[in-house]
């Protein structure tokens, strides 16, 4: 397949995602976050590209692709940078996948989302991530993304609207949003249904990036092939904490590549695809051509 492809982070061992398939309808994001991992792997990673012909491109993916598949959009760029205000790449993506009778996963820090609630259906689900609710540490942390409030306010707006929401508190940093867990947590409980968690997990280049903005002490870190883990002990300590605050508040969780015995924590689907219906005999009444507008 050509932008459609499936999701397989690195081979890791570590992923217990479900099987499913991603599409970044953008190359590179603008909202340059400290700890972002896509800087090395994507050349100008936060100089956010076009994707040429991205509706015809997707359509032919689509008819290689099983009835009812997840499609996770996206995992290495937001699928709404600024410029989807103004080109509209990514709602067409999304009325093209919906309407052919696909699941989709959306994953964002962006308000603009909910410009596409008119899209979404119960073959959807949208998972915003949101780090810390204070703005002082996410202006640096997160320097371009929007703000955390209006993060929330959109989680609140989409709730209401009757679509599947779940949050990622994702990546909790030691020393740096720790203590911000049961702040966010307690604040989207009423807008959402699941949490997916993970400790910071950098490469060299986002390590440097995030340690020149914040006293973080490496001592705790050890490196993995390429990436470097929080010692064992205190990554179950933070995950645990989530969980904890999750069961008080009725919150399914699941945690990102953190590895046994720490999964055995999980209570959902660690991505939130769980929230997602799958009817396959409702499929067969899905439209097999793109809606108006999607082209």
């Amino acid at each position: 397949m050509d932008l459609i492809t499936p999701f397989d982070p690195w081979h890791s061992k570590l992923c217990t995602c479900p099987k499913k398939y991603t599409l970044n309808p953008y190359t590179g994001c603008s909202f340059r976050c400290l700890y972002c991992y896509i800087t090395s792997y994507i050349p100008k990673a936060f100089e956010v590209r076009r994707k040429k012909d991205l509706v015809r491109r997707v359509s032919k993916d689509l008819v290689k692709l099983e009835r009812g598949a997840l499609i996770s959009m996206s995992n290495s760029s937001d699928p709404y940078p600024h410029m989807e205000e103004e080109y509209g790449d990514t709602r067409r993506a999304v009325g093209l996948i919906l309407s052919r009778g696909f699941r989709l996963l959306i994953a964002t820090k962006s308000n603009l989302v909910a410009r596409d609630v008119d899209l979404f259906s119960r073959r959807s689900c949208v998972s915003m991530t949101i780090t810390t609710l204070r703005v002082e540490v996410s202006d640096r942390l997160e320097p371009f993304a929007p703000s955390p409030a209006k993060r929330l306010e959109t989680l609140k707006l989409l709730s209401e609207s009757g679509i599947e929401t779940s949050l990622r508190l994702d990546p909790i940093i030691h020393g740096v949003n720790d203590g911000d867990i049961d702040d966010v947590l307690d604040r989207c409980s009423e807008y959402v249904k699941h949490v997916t968690s993970s400790t910071f997990k950098p490469r060299a280049d986002s390590w440097a990036r995030v340690s020149r903005a914040f006293p973080i002490d490496p001592g705790p870190y050890s490196k993995r092939g390429r990436v470097y883990y929080l010692e064992e002990e205190m990554r179950r300590e933070l995950i645990e904490k989530v969980r904890k605050k999750c069961d008080e508040l009725g919150l399914t969780f699941g945690c990102c590549r953190e590895g046994c015995p720490i999964n055995d924590l999980n209570t959902g689907i660690c991505d939130g695809s769980g929230l997602i219906a799958y009817d396959p005999e409702g499929l067969k009444d899905a439209v097999m051509k793109p809606q108006n507008g999607t082209e």
